[in-house]
């Protein structure tokens, strides 16, 4: 089994967003399992991977998404980033005046256009003291700027996240459920490995997270599935690491759960 290894952030504070820079982008690789401990920004921040799945983490929701899809991170949240397996991971920093609406004062997640990701990968991403710019460059990098947030302000938003508790019994259930989603099929048996009653625990689920645990757990099994589509892998074995007997009754679970078969929605989602 692969050891988790956690690291501090990255020193955000040299990737600060300036009036004269008020967005910045950075790059890290990240191991599988690799973790960036909990932290905070006094500005915004998009999360993606160039490639590998993610699982960003905050404090009321977490959110696993593929290399397509991106984590949008408000000024002052508490996160942490996770490494579902190795991951060329890129972030924007971004002043809080570049997008001040009531729609950015929230965490979710964001399609990830073809021309974002060229931009962010086209993007200078030197920590300070960033080295001098001629005029050109300058201008070069203002206009990417400027196309990055056309593409952030026409981004499609996803319903991808799933809601955590605060109650310290349901929380430690819902990590390892995050860790482990296809272990086990039912809540008696979570239940059992969480030392508490089912009645209990279904309880919890309702006034905690206003969802069923077998409504919190499609939901989570939906994200995980995501990313394995997203590596390209046949239905058949997706339904087999998430726990269902077969193809068939996975297909069954999304197209109850969503409305759609599962290869339209991992083609729309």
């Amino acid at each position: 089994m692969a050891s988790r290894r956690s690291f501090p952030a990255f020193s955000p504070e040299l990737f600060a967003p300036t009036s004269e820079r008020p967005l910045r982008a950075k790059s890290r690789l990240l191991e599988h399992l690799a973790d960036i401990q909990p932290h905070r920004h006094d500005w915004a921040q998009l999360v993606f991977s160039m490639t590998g799945a993610v699982r960003v983490n905050t404090e009321a929701s977490t959110y696993i998404v593929p290399p397509s899809r991106a984590v949008w991170i408000p000024p002052g949240v508490v996160h942490a980033v996770t490494a579902i397996e190795q991951c060329d991971l890129r972030t924007l920093y971004l002043g809080p005046e570049l997008l001040a609406g009531e729609a950015w004062q929230v965490g979710r997640v964001l399609e990830v256009s073809p021309l974002l990701r060229e931009l962010v990968l086209a993007l200078p991403a030197m920590p300070d003291p960033a080295p001098p710019e001629s005029r050109d460059d300058a201008e070069r990098r203002g206009a990417m700027e400027r196309l990055v947030l056309s593409e952030l302000q026409r981004a499609r938003p996803l319903a991808l996240g799933v809601a955590l508790p605060q109650d310290a019994r349901l929380r430690k259930l819902c990590e390892a459920m995050l860790r482990e989603p296809g272990r086990h099929a039912g809540l008696d048996e979570w239940a059992a490995e969480a030392g508490a009653s089912p009645r209990t625990l279904s309880r919890l689920f309702r006034e905690q997270l206003g969802t069923s645990f077998a409504q919190w757990r499609s939901q989570l099994l939906l994200a995980h599935a995501l990313t394995l589509a997203a590596r390209g892998r046949p239905m058949s074995h997706i339904a087999s690491e998430l726990g269902y007997a077969s193809a068939s009754a996975f297909t069954a679970m999304v197209t109850r759960t969503v409305g759609m078969p599962p290869s339209r929605f991992f083609a729309e989602a």
